[in-house]
């Protein structure tokens, strides 16, 4: 076969291709930076609306003015005080209630001041305003309260606060809280994660040192591949089928001696969830796997490793950074999902804290869903506030991750 060398434009013809590259090179710059633009301009308007709801003006209108309640603000009184204050403005059929709902000595000084403003105060939100419209038209708006809402106080609320992430849920905006929510996230994540890891990177490392180039295991990969686009809502179906109804007696905890629960529990959201982001860590891990230097292989075998050795020793170690690379991206995912969680039985109203695996359960997306579709604007209000702690969870999370894989990086370099 000859091969004649390629001669190379010049003079003119030179300058004309040059040219021609140099101006595609301009057209191709040009459109990787709007495209830039654009994500950036989408973020920026996704944050501006959180940001937007989550601050403003909001009229208050009390029953009961709470400055006749006690010397000092409410917010400062005791729990001791604020049962007096329960018990001196309250009937004791009304305090019987609140009693048998859980003993008022046995209540936090946040859960008192709430029955404070629900029950003696009365406490209700009638207007509200975004931040922009707060800061612009605050006459207006103090001009429209005056009129509709004589007896209401204007006051500006941040409504994401200390109060908002350790209170319970609550019927009322003003009073509710995402501490349920946020401990059943974290609950679900930690358990998705201790399923979900160890098989996917059992499975990856199987796939990629052990299994042969055979027709089967390219179709098991292909399928893998596959199942990675499958809807979220298939896999709320599976978990439904399987975990919440054929393993209900193990998912329950009936099986280890719990009696006060169903299947649809915190355990069989996580392993619906670990079912979801598996194909992920399958698909992720043996990339990492890969990439390790062949040579590091050769070089444990020629000292008399076994091939578990050689893996253990040589190869977890330096794929560990890209396999953990691969655990963001599907956790993130888990994160925010939601229609899996519906499925499975996730509450969109509970006020009882999850205490292990086998509890009822909600999460940050299914509060951030319920919230949404009230009517009530003081709903969208905390709705949004609930964003930016998921938002915050969501950072938190991808944040220790990144700084556990640079670590092993650092190990290893």
């Amino acid at each position: 076969m000859n091969l004649r060398p390629t001669s190379l434009p010049e003079g003119q013809d030179l300058q004309s291709l040059l040219a021609r590259r140099h101006r595609a090179a301009r057209i191709w710059q040009a459109v990787f930076l709007a495209a830039t633009t654009i994500g950036i301009l989408g973020l920026t308007a996704l944050l501006y609306n959180i940001a937007v709801e989550t601050f403003g003006l909001v009229a208050v209108q009390y029953n009961v003015d709470p400055s006749t309640l006690a010397d000092r603000p409410l917010e400062q009184l005791s729990s001791a005080e604020l049962i007096a204050v329960l018990e001196d403005n309250l009937r004791s059929r009304q305090i019987k209630r609140l009693n048998d709902e859980k003993p008022l000595l046995e209540r936090s000084q946040i859960e008192l001041y709430d029955l404070v403003l629900e029950h003696v105060v009365e406490q209700q939100v009638v207007g509200t305003w975004p931040l922009i419209e707060s800061l612009l038209s605050r006459k207006a708006i103090e001009a429209e309260v005056a009129r509709d809402f004589p007896d209401a106080q204007i006051v500006f609320r941040s409504w994401i606060s200390r109060d908002f992430l350790t209170r319970p849920m609550s019927s009322r905006a003003d009073l509710a809280g995402v501490r349920t929510a946020l401990l059943g996230s974290l609950w679900m994540i930690a358990l998705t994660v201790l399923f979900a890891f160890p098989v996917g990177v059992g499975a990856a490392i199987y796939l990629q040192e052990y299994a042969s180039r055979s027709f089967v295991n390219r179709i098991i990969q292909t399928n893998i591949d596959n199942l990675a686009g499958v809807p979220s809502i298939v896999y709320g179906i599976l978990g439904l089928a399987i975990f919440v109804r054929s393993l209900d007696r193990i998912t329950s905890g009936a099986a280890f001696g719990v009696t006060d629960s169903n299947g649809r529990t915190i355990i069989s959201a996580a392993l619906t969830m670990a079912l979801l982001v598996l194909p992920l860590l399958i698909i992720n891990a043996p990339e990492a796997i890969r990439a390790v230097p062949n040579s590091l292989r050769l070089a444990a075998f020629a000292l008399g490793a076994t091939q578990w050795q050689a893996i253990w020793s040589h190869v977890l170690p330096n794929a560990l950074p890209g396999i953990l690379t691969g655990t963001i991206l599907a956790i993130s995912r888990a994160v925010g999902e939601t229609a899996p969680l519906i499925v499975v039985g996730a509450s969109t109203f509970i006020t009882v804290d999850p205490t292990g695996p086998f509890s009822k359960f909600t999460v940050l997306p299914i509060q951030i869903y319920n919230w949404t579709a009230r009517p009530q604007g003081e709903f969208h209000n905390i709705a949004a506030a609930a964003i930016l702690v998921l938002l915050a969870l969501l950072l938190t999370l991808n944040a220790s991750a990144i700084l556990l894989r640079n670590r092993f990086h650092r190990q290893l370099s």
